[in-house]
Formats: C-alpha cells, sequence, structure tokens
C-alpha cells in the first residue's frame, strides 16, 4: 500500500534506483541528495563563463555552446515542438537557454531538447532530464531530479523534490520535499506544503497504524495521474494514489488516500471508475 510501486509505474523512469531498497515511498525523499551527487555529470558550466546570469540566447548541442547563427522554432517542448536549426539544418536534440535565465552553480545538468526561460533560476545540484520545459521565473532551488517530458512552470518553485515523466507544474505552484509521480497534472496555484506550523516530525496514521517518518519536512506523494485543481493546498504528508482528483480551493488534510479517489475536501472523499 505505501511502496514506490504502488505510488508509480517505474519502468520508463530513468532514475528508477531512486526508490530500490525503500520499504515506504517517502524514504527515496532520504536518498535524494545522495543519490544525485552519485550520479550527477554536469554539463552546463561552460554557459557560465561571464557569470551567472545568461547576457544571450544560447543553444546547446552535443555539448557545445552555440551563442550565434541559429534560429529557434518555438514549439512545446514537451511535444518535440521546440527546433533549432543553423544554416538550414535542424539541430536535433539541441537545447536552448534564454538571455536572463540564470545558473547560480556548476552543479546542474541539462538534457536534450529542454528549454529554460527568461528569468528561470536553477540551484544545483540538479538534474533536469528531456524535452523538459522550465518556464519563465521558474526557481529550481536544489536536490531536485526531474524527468522527461516534464514543465516547471511559470513562478513555480521546486527544492528537494523529483517530477518523475511527463509531471506538470505550469503555474504558481510549490513543491517541497514531494514527489510527483508520471502524468501528474497541479493546476494552477497548488502548493504542497512541507512544514507542519508546529515543525515537528510529520507522522502519519494509516488503518490504525502509526507511521514515523523521520522527516521533519515532507510535502506530499502524488500517484501517476494525479490531477489537482486550482488553489489546492495540501498539508504535510498527503499521499495521494494513482488517478486519484482534487477539486480546485480544496485544503487536502495530511493522510493517505488510494487510489482512484474524488477529493472535495477534509470530509467530502468519493472513488470514481477509471475508464
Amino acid at each position: 500500500m505505501l511502496k514506490p510501486d504502488n505510488f508509480f509505474e517505474l519502468s520508463e523512469f530513468q532514475h528508477k534506483v531512486l526508490f530500490d531498497d525503500t520499504a515506504f515511498v517517502w524514504e527515496a525523499l532520504t536518498k535524494l541528495k545522495s543519490y544525485i551527487k552519485s550520479l550527477i555529470t554536469p554539463n552546463i558550466a561552460s554557459l557560465r563563463k561571464d557569470g551567472v546570469m545568461l547576457s544571450r540566447t544560447c543553444v546547446f548541442f552535443k555539448g557545445e555552446v552555440i551563442d550565434r547563427g541559429f534560429e529557434i522554432e518555438h514549439g512545446d517542448a514537451t511535444k518535440e515542438g521546440l527546433k533549432v536549426f543553423m544554416a538550414g539544418r535542424e539541430l536535433k536534440g539541441a537545447s536552448v537557454f534564454y538571455a536572463g535565465s540564470v545558473f547560480f552553480d556548476d552543479n546542474i545538468s541539462i538534457g536534450e531538447g529542454t528549454v529554460v526561460e527568461p528569468g528561470a533560476l536553477i540551484k544545483g545540484p540538479v538534474i533536469i532530464g528531456r524535452n523538459t520545459e522550465v518556464r519563465q521565473g521558474a526557481y529550481i532551488r536544489g536536490n531536485c531530479l526531474v524527468g522527461d517530458r516534464c514543465v516547471v512552470g511559470h513562478t513555480t518553485e521546486m527544492k528537494n523534490a523529483v517530477m518523475l515523466n511527463d509531471a506538470k507544474a505550469g503555474h504558481f505552484a510549490y513543491i517541497g520535499d514531494s514527489i510527483l509521480g508520471n502524468n501528474v497534472n497541479l493546476g494552477a496555484g497548488t502548493k504542497l506544503a512541507n512544514l507542519k506550523i508546529s515543525g515537528s516530525e510529520v507522522k502519519l496514521k494509516i488503518e490504525g497504524r502509526l507511521y514515523s517518518t523521520g522527516l521533519r519536512k515532507f510535502g506530499a506523494v502524488l500517484g501517476d495521474d494525479v490531477e489537482t485543481g486550482c488553489n489546492t493546498v495540501t498539508s504535510p504528508g498527503a499521499l495521494l494514489g494513482k488517478r486519484c482528483l482534487v477539486y480546485p480551493n480544496t485544503s487536502v488534510p495530511g493522510k493517505y488516500y488510494p487510489p482512484l479517489q474524488v477529493i472535495r475536501g477534509a470530509v467530502s472523499v468519493k472513488s470514481y471508475k477509471h475508464k
């Protein structure tokens, strides 16, 4: 019930070994920093020769920085719609880093076909996958693992968090000490709160058993295909099983929700049939 496999289909996730030997899904968060440190191959140092903020738009292609002579066809990077051309030839797999984007240190790895828009700020250590969009004003502030075809959206903040493939947080979200499964979609303004007002350890009572997570900061775990409506707020320790749906403007208490639940508030939860 609380194992990673109960929340995520991991066969296509490049970093599935993060979840090995975890009795409970939240234990992956305790391993995240050391996992990234052991795996990361930084590849953006050459972008930072003139400082942390890019003064001009650059293309990153096969390990080389190109800062002139290219044309960009703007499109949805998550659907491979972002294209770069040079001398009439498409540079397949090229990533685009726009002027005004900020790379705070070198300890950052970014995959092919990914775009970082103006005003985005990234602090390492961070691994970002392929064909992902880091949109204007996004703030990724360390110990983050972002999969393929993800969206870290406008003024969305991430820290000590994981996004599996195709997870999207398009607008005004906070993702702290949390894990988003495959194809999760956060409605605008979703906040995954990660610290109790008391500042004490997050503990979970599930089916009469008390679980000590050992975590003072613990946001949420959202299983595959979970969707939250706009302005959803989850309390620390919220565990949403696969395909749960959360109504807009809902405050979600920190507890376990089985798959296929419609969550409308603290006392309004029901199951639905998935087609």
